[in-house]
């Protein structure tokens, strides 16, 4: 069978998908000396106080508490956060084994974050390199370099705009002029069948739907170990096609359901697209 250059991609939620817990946790909210739970409590009262959507309200509070602790949030900061975010097991290794899988079978396979997370922070953890693009919230520096503003907030439903961002290859998030536009099916540079988003809750459901309905794949993973009662409620509720633990290791269930649609992509192109 000859090999072919189908291009493929794999888009990933980040917190409690390929790490546990959320990013901001770990290291940050310990700085400007605050529990978690009061951390996010009070995000919650200031978004109903001020009708303000959460994902803006906890990066302005982050701001806040930081210049009140006197707390430097440049990007450098940001990202030596990211370098101490755990990751689930085998995630370190998974890009690699997947890209190996996919080449075989002659499907590219490029590799997204959409989250609502941090993205200096992504961009600073040792798996950044694998991806072709951090799709994430992030704030604008001032001209010393400390974070100022939000440039961007990602929400449940405003992620889905970079589903369509990757089908039509408008990967620039200024750039409004190709997202706008018609594109027919066919010219755009990755069907939404050579899709899968991996995330873990409720958020993702906007992705997870819009993902499944348009012919892609939808996997929603949970702690290892864990209740998974959320999660199999999204597959009952049809909103997702798989649940699986957020376990990355070699012969784990995501991995064998993973590189099972490859091979189906690769099976279709053969038998329908023209090989």
């Amino acid at each position: 069978m000859p090999k072919k250059n189908i291009p493929f991609a794999i888009c990933y939620d980040f917190d409690g998908t390929l790490a546990p817990g959320n990013m901001q946790e770990r290291d940050f909210i310990p700085a400007i000396g605050m529990t978690t739970d009061k951390f996010w409590s009070e995000v919650r009262a200031q978004s109903k106080d001020h009708e303000a959507d959460n994902i803006l309200v906890y990066m302005w509070l982050m701001l806040q508490k930081a210049n009140s602790k006197q707390v430097t949030v440049t990007k450098r900061d940001f990202e030596n956060y990211g370098r101490n975010v755990p990751l689930f097991s085998g995630v370190d290794d998974w890009f690699r084994r997947i890209n190996i899988y996919g080449h075989e079978s002659g499907v590219r396979i490029n590799h997204y974050i959409i989250s609502s997370g941090i993205r200096e922070m992504i961009a600073g953890t040792p798996i950044s390199k694998h991806f072709t693009r951090i799709f994430a919230s992030s704030f604008i520096y001032d001209h010393h370099g400390v974070a100022s503003w939000p440039a961007m907030a990602l929400n449940y439903t405003t992620k889905t705009q970079f589903i369509f961002r990757i089908n039509k290859g408008s990967l620039d998030v200024y750039d409004h002029s190709v997202i706008n536009d018609y594109v027919p099916p066919e010219e755009r540079p990755i069907p939404f069948k050579h899709m899968v988003f991996i995330g873990d809750g409720e958020t993702d459901v906007p992705c997870f739907r819009l993902v499944k309905d348009q012919g892609g794949h939808s996997i929603a993973v949970y702690k290892p170990n864990s209740q998974k009662t959320k999660t199999e409620k999204l597959l009952k509720d049809g909103r997702v096609n798989f649940i699986a633990p957020a376990d990355y290791n070699e012969g784990k269930q995501i991995d064998q359901v993973v590189k099972a649609i490859i091979d189906k992509v690769a099976v279709d192109r053969h038998l329908y697209g023209g090989w």
